[in-house]
């Protein structure tokens, strides 16, 4: 057991600083094994976050080989694959980072059980979140579920110093054979979007590091003042490197803090956004049903379209809705695998209130069309603008798209960068939308702009009219 190998298996934790498991494998002396395992979980990953996490994998394949390490590719159920590479290697421990999802939690479920029934060290660690879910408790000792609480709670909270990379990471004498990460294929399901999405996305532990560095020079100042303003670059950028664990959430949180003790005026509010997606995994951890069923119960009720095939919610996904602000975020998110916060409340609002259809159907495809696509906090944030979700202010919000139009675009920059239609000379990034979509679509530069399918104050009138109903008919609990 001393000088057996320890297969270290990593999954969203692709880094070599503050990476717990890495830390203390390294620490043993004993040879340490990387491993990336394309399992049952994550070859359920729609087009967008498979393709992005095939470079996550590259880039973190990179950075150990110039550590003087490796990363060993194999594809199947991750119990027969580590089976197959403790038989092949003596590996007498199996290590990985805790994930909270509850198909990861199912997988791991059984690896950590069987495993340990064989005499293997399988261990689990920290490192994807600030604080474990089950360690921030109410003071009834239930968990948290509205978010002001929840960050009164851990804000003063210390989650520890972040790890250094290791100095050294010892290799096995022989190394087990590996998948070609090219076989995987990983871009297949993008189609012809793959090249336009790749020119947005910078993968690597590296690059996550320069953004916020980046962010914390020259942005976090106006953060607070600027950040839903569409057409700005305001943001961290930073959601990617969080998803794929390119950069721990340690790592930003004491970043964030310097910045904050220094007089930063936009730093504790770009923490509040940090501890935002703490939240949701919070949430996740407790509520494994929270993509799938109304996290408020009484909503069951609620007379939702559910049809994806219905004409407005395909006009939805192909940014054909008539309504600027929605077609220019989802446009956006086609393109570069992203969308602005400010914009994904707007798009997610317009579905679920102009449109009537169930939050279900636009979380599918966010989970489709995202590179920085993350169960919980997508899960949590389709439910707070649906109105079935946590929230201090139960009330039945609808988003105003003209409006909001108005006040976070008021020249029209965001709207014109992702609309090619009625543009003379459209610029790169709206033509690029066109050449991304399946040509079935059949979308031009020179087509007309469609007319609004639902305006917003026809959507607002049919939401309300539905809300009021649904609670006169007994059924909503109020």
């Amino acid at each position: 057991m001393s000088s057996s190998p320890i297969i270290l298996w990593f999954r969203r934790d692709l880094r070599l600083s503050d990476h717990p498991a890495l830390h203390e494998a390294a620490e043993t002396g004993r040879p340490v094994i990387p491993v990336f395992l394309d399992d049952e979980v994550t070859t359920t990953l729609g087009a967008a976050p498979r393709f992005r996490l095939g470079l996550a994998v590259e880039a973190f394949g990179d950075a150990l080989g110039r550590h003087g390490s490796h990363l060993i590719l194999r594809r199947g159920r991750a119990l027969e694959a580590l089976r197959a590479l403790i038989a092949e290697t003596g590996a007498r421990a199996v290590w990985w980072t805790r994930a909270y999802d509850p198909d990861s939690k199912a997988r791991d479920t059984e690896v950590k059980a069987a495993l340990k029934a064989e005499g293997i060290d399988a261990r689990s660690f920290s490192g994807a979140v600030l604080f474990e879910p089950w360690t921030v408790e109410t003071g009834q000792g239930g968990y948290y579920k509205v978010y002001s609480p929840y960050w009164r709670a851990v804000k003063d909270r210390d989650p520890g110093l972040p790890l250094p990379r290791p100095a050294r990471i010892i290799a096995p004498e022989v190394w087990p054979a590996s998948d070609s990460l090219s076989d995987w294929r990983m871009d297949a399901p993008m189609r012809r979007g793959a090249g336009i999405v790749r020119r947005w996305q910078s993968p690597g532990e590296d690059a996550a590091a320069d953004m916020l560095g980046e962010f914390l020079e020259r942005r976090v100042e106006g953060y607070k003042a600027r950040r839903d303003f569409l057409a700005e670059d305001a943001t961290s950028g930073l959601s990617e490197g969080l998803t794929y664990g390119e950069i721990s959430p340690r790592t930003i949180w004491h970043a964030g803090r310097r910045a904050m003790e220094e007089g930063a005026a936009g730093a504790e509010h770009f923490l509040k956004e940090l501890v935002w997606r703490e939240f949701a995994w919070h949430l996740a951890h407790h509520c494994p049903g929270l993509a799938t069923e109304n996290w408020r119960p009484e909503w069951a009720g609620f007379p939702w379209e559910t049809d994806e095939d219905r004409p407005e919610v395909v006009a939805w996904e192909q940014a054909r809705t008539g309504i600027p602000a929605v077609d220019a975020g989802l446009r956006e998110m086609y393109v570069t695998g992203r969308m602005h916060n400010r914009a994904r409340m707007i798009v997610a609002s317009y579905l679920t209130k102009h449109l009537m259809a169930d939050w279900r159907i636009g979380m599918r495809w966010f989970a489709d069309c995202l590179t920085d696509w993350d169960w919980a906090a997508n899960a949590m944030g389709w439910q707070w603008v649906a109105g079935c979700g946590p929230d201090a202010a139960p009330y039945f919000r609808v988003f105003n798209p003209v409006g909001q139009q108005e006040k976070f675009d008021p020249d029209q920059t965001y709207i014109r960068r992702w609309i090619a239609e009625g543009q003379g000379k459209p610029p790169d990034a709206a033509m690029a939308y066109l050449d991304a979509v399946p040509r079935s679509w059949g979308l031009r530069a020179d087509a007309a702009y469609p007319s609004p399918m639902v305006t917003p104050d026809a959507g607002r009138r049919r939401a309300l009219a539905a809300y009021e109903g649904w609670k006169d008919s007994g059924t909503s609990g109020r």
